[in-house]
């Protein structure tokens, strides 16, 4: 579930919330002191609150995806939208799931994407030695990227990005197959030419 879904605080509530969320996160996945985790994190919702400030978006209404749904065929920039994420297997619970959030909240999921996807980059090639070609192979092998999946610039076909609005599923699909069959999932990663399109392939077979 998301953090802020139900929120209806003022943004100093918000930005306290995703604060100590996202510390917890950073500490374990990299090993930083609660100091450090705890700046890395206040950084960053500087930082993105000056983006969603600059493209004003910062006070945009948390049922936003209701209302996507409802004006879905009425509207047809949304419709046109929205046809292109249902392709690519989004469906109205995620709409809502992503859409309904706060702005800061929605960016700061992305931005701790990004961060974790440094570190671990940093680890291919700095500790286990990897090229960065094979550093790259590796962290699309292993995590999920997000974005346009018309946009063909860097990855094609099955590879190419994937709706963010799938990325609550998906999480929650690679966190049960990391318990219950890790050697399972890792080989099926290993085997594909990304995960993005391991992904494709599951939800495909309704697996996701």
């Amino acid at each position: 579930m998301s953090i802020l879904s139900k929120l209806f605080g003022s943004t100093s509530d918000i930005e306290k919330r995703l604060e100590d969320a996202y510390v917890t996160v950073i500490k374990e996945k990299m090993q930083m002191s609660e100091s450090e985790a705890r700046k890395m994190i206040r950084d960053t919702i500087q930082h993105e609150k000056e983006a969603s400030l600059k493209e004003g978006t910062l006070k945009s209404p948390l049922n936003t995806g209701d209302r996507m749904l409802e004006q879905e065929f009425i509207k047809e920039e949304i419709k046109s939208l929205l046809v292109k994420k249902r392709k690519e297997g989004v469906r109205d619970d995620d709409i809502r799931w992503w859409w309904n959030m706060h702005d800061l909240e929605r960016r700061m999921m992305v931005a701790l994407d990004r961060i974790i996807k440094m570190w671990a980059y940093n680890i291919y090639t700095e500790t286990d030695g990897l090229s960065e070609k094979d550093a790259l192979e590796k962290l699309n092998k292993h995590f999920p990227i997000w974005g346009d999946p018309e946009d063909i610039t860097h990855f094609t076909g099955d590879d190419r990005p994937l709706p963010i609005e799938l990325k609550e599923r998906v999480n929650l699909y690679v966190e049960k197959r990391m318990r219950t069959d890790p050697e399972g999932f890792k080989k099926a990663m290993e085997n594909s030419s990304s995960l993005n399109a391991l992904i494709r392939k599951l939800i495909t077979r309704g697996h996701i």
